[in-house]
């Protein structure tokens, strides 16, 4: 009897872990050099000799047209009509770290680890918790933190009745630092959880460098390739440590009566 209650608790056990696993695409069994299934994304990564401005360092493999790396220098272009002046003219230095940021979300083909399934109506995958690294986010939020803005999830709430994005009613205009008081809120909560800051910098092999020099080569593809790795080699998902513990503890009052 108690042989065929530890069986069971295994089989629980099992069971359990495969479906705390991470959700990643049913589709998505390569995690290296992909696109995401998103509004203005290709459907493979390849070259794009002339990609725009600061889209430019991802031309030799890229996720994104030529058109889409335009776009993404515009204020309120067609990519999703978003109006980065809704407190009032954002300061040049902060903008650009907005249009990098669009430009990876466009055009990176290292992505992978950290593609998640979404169901929304204008894309059908995003990247969740990043790890971007610490300088960039630090930078990022120095060169913003005199800009304003009314909102700390840029993903959500906004009133887009004019066909942009607007302030909603009672959201009031302040600084950057007052919505975001460290680099960690801006780059953790302004997208929804798309980058969590790492304690790693550039260069460590462990974090997205959102800025690169591609005569160097591309940073990020080392990086994709250490989480990938570590994501198949079949580490603990989270949440089985507790659930290990519980189910240990059953099997000692269990033999020990």
């Amino acid at each position: 009897m108690a042989w065929r209650m530890t069986q069971l608790l295994l089989l629980a056990l099992v069971a359990a872990a495969r479906g705390a696993q991470p959700r990643i695409s049913q589709a998505r069994t390569d995690r290296l050099n992909v696109c995401m299934d998103a509004k203005h994304h290709k459907t493979k990564p390849g070259p794009e000799d002339k990609l725009h401005d600061q889209c430019s360092p991802w031309k030799k493999n890229a996720c994104c047209s030529v058109n889409t790396s335009q776009e993404a220098h515009k204020d309120i272009s067609y990519l999703y009509r978003f109006n980065w002046d809704h407190c009032g003219k954002m300061k040049p230095a902060c903008k650009r770290h907005f249009i990098q940021d669009t430009c990876l979300y466009e055009c990176s083909p290292n992505l992978g680890p950290w593609i998640q399934e979404v169901n929304q109506s204008w894309r059908k995958e995003r990247f969740l918790n990043v790890p971007l690294c610490k300088e960039d986010c630090q930078i990022w939020w120095e060169d913003c933190r005199t800009s304003y803005t009314c909102k700390t999830n840029w993903h959500k709430g906004w009133n887009w009745t004019s066909g942009y994005n607007q302030c909603p009613v009672r959201a009031a205009c302040h600084r950057f630092d007052f919505y975001f008081p460290t680099p960690a809120a801006l780059c953790n909560e302004i997208w929804s959880h798309s980058y969590k800051v790492s304690n790693y910098g550039r260069g460590s092999g462990r974090c997205i460098q959102m800025w690169f020099d591609p005569a160097q080569g591309n940073p990020n593809e080392e990086v994709a390739r250490f989480y990938a790795e570590t994501t198949n080699s079949g580490a603990m998902p989270q949440g089985i440590g507790p659930l290990l513990l519980n189910l240990t503890q059953i099997l000692q009052r269990w033999f020990l009566g």
